[in-house]
């Protein structure tokens, strides 16, 4: 039930407020407004316009002083203390900055927060009474509605699906801006991009609203190392998200991070089940802690990187702190590296590869790389040999300790030398032939760990982990 006291006490400050602030502006005063960007229309893709938005609470909270001095002020701040939605009504309006601010500097924010929301976007503060109960209303909602329902929204550069939403998991979406209704303008159109991107939203309930932002902004974090371990790196998240209490405003959370999508990851309606497994997987077994987190976090940064010649930096440190604990002195990084990533025939080749990726990152950091196809190649191929290792670890099809592993490989010998120890030992005996015929036939092929480990493009082994 509404309180008739506040809403008259809040009314009676709305209402003297407005004399005092057209009074500002009839001596001289004047709103500042910022540059806005918008689309045509909704989806176009077509180019941007641009309107002039004023700055309303910025006016008002420059006079915030001025206000308080009203009479009708204590009043309505008495009241307001002892309102049981303050809190919340602070959270829908996007004004929860953490911590336990004082109920002073809480009721102070409350009042200058519903002042904007009755004159938004207005010069001359005239008094409009359906404005004026509709903002009521919705702080009177704050009492009534849960603090714990939260709506988050990003945008997602760099991925493609072909249906127009796919489901992850309970309350966690990825659509296209198209299919979702009552989306923020940001996320329709956004500033940092030319409209091919998709939307993730994200709407679950915790009883700590002052950490439920926070800890959705980490969950779309966690959404997007899964789609970088799925594919190749290319996803990337806006630099801002929404979100949204209960029916409240959408207010921008900065994310962070961001960089450049490189080319496009397409998931197709048949890879659907794949990618839900997929992320569930990575959920619950990306560690936190010790040396493959470290190599994860150092993969994410460097697909967050401008330059592929920064991120490559980025991708051997990782690798080093996998494959070579014992320092850059060893020099078995390479040899390790094929041994896990490389058929045996193949081993040499991805040895010399990878030392040229050394030598790559050694000339950037003196200034003497020059920038061209083939090094951008190199540091795309140590990017995927990476992610493939921390896949395979956090899915579990290989142990995470990689270099015993790596290490038990390159002691097999191979085929070819172990033909010719046989070779030597069976000369010394006269007569086995059908022995020597039978050691010159071909030796099975021998696989890479991560090939005979199963790959990560086939659904139903993926599926099978799962379940």
């Amino acid at each position: 039930m509404r309180s008739l006291q506040l809403q008259t006490a809040l009314s009676e400050y709305v209402e003297a407020a407005a004399v005092q602030l057209h009074a500002e502006i009839a001596n001289g005063g004047e709103v500042p407004f910022e540059l806005e960007q918008q689309r045509a229309r909704r989806g176009s893709r077509g180019p941007s316009l641009y309107c002039y938005r004023p700055l309303t609470a910025q006016f008002i909270e420059e006079r915030a002083s001025a206000l308080e001095r009203m009479p009708t002020y204590a009043e309505a701040a008495r009241l307001l203390a002892d309102f049981d939605g303050l809190d919340r009504y602070l959270v829908s309006r996007g004004l929860d900055g953490g911590g336990r601010p004082s109920t002073r500097t809480r009721v102070r924010a409350a009042l200058g927060a519903l002042l904007a929301d009755v004159f938004d976007e207005q010069t001359d503060f005239e008094l409009r009474s359906e404005r004026l109960q509709a903002a009521l209303a919705r702080l009177e909602q704050a009492a009534l509605s849960a603090t714990s329902e939260l709506t988050l929204v990003a945008v997602l550069h760099g991925l493609t699906i072909t249906s127009p939403e796919l489901a992850l998991t309970r309350g966690l979406t990825i659509a296209q801006p198209h299919a979702l209704d009552g989306l923020p303008i940001g996320a329709v159109a956004p500033a940092d991009g030319d409209g091919g991107h998709l939307v993730v939203v994200l709407s679950t309930e915790w009883q700590d609203s002052r950490e439920s932002v926070a800890r959705g902004c980490e969950i779309l974090k966690d959404l997007l190392r899964a789609l970088r371990l799925f594919g190749d790196g290319r996803v990337t998240l806006g630099m801002l998200a929404w979100s949204r209490v209960g029916g409240g405003a959408w207010n921008p959370q900065p994310l962070g991070g961001g960089g450049r999508p490189h080319g496009m990851l397409v998931v197709t309606v048949e890879q659907e089940d794949e990618l839900r497994a997929f992320c569930s997987l990575v959920s619950r077994r990306a560690p936190h802690s010790n040396e493959l987190a470290w190599a994860l976090r150092r993969f994410e940064l460097g697909c967050e990187r401008e330059s592929p010649y920064e991120a490559l930096t980025d991708h051997l440190l990782a690798l080093r702190a996998l494959l070579e604990p014992e320092g850059s002195a060893s020099g078995m990084l390479c040899r390790r590296l094929a041994a896990l990533c490389a058929m045996p025939e193949g081993r040499t080749e991805l040895i010399e590869r990878a030392s040229q990726a050394l030598a790559l990152e050694r000339s950037y950091i003196a200034g003497s790389s020059v920038e061209h196809a083939g090094a951008q190649a190199l540091a795309a191929d140590v990017a995927d040999h990476l992610r493939a290792l921390l896949r395979d670890v956090v899915c579990g099809h290989l142990s995470p300790d990689l270099v015993a592993l790596a290490d038990e490989i390159l002691i097999e010998p191979e085929p070819a030398v172990a033909l010719e120890t046989e070779v030597a030992a069976i000369a010394l005996e006269p007569a086995i032939a059908d022995q020597l015929a039978l050691a010159e036939e071909p030796a099975p092929d021998e696989s890479s760990v991560e090939q005979m480990l199963g790959d990560l493009g086939q659904p139903e082994e993926i599926l099978d982990v799962f379940i």
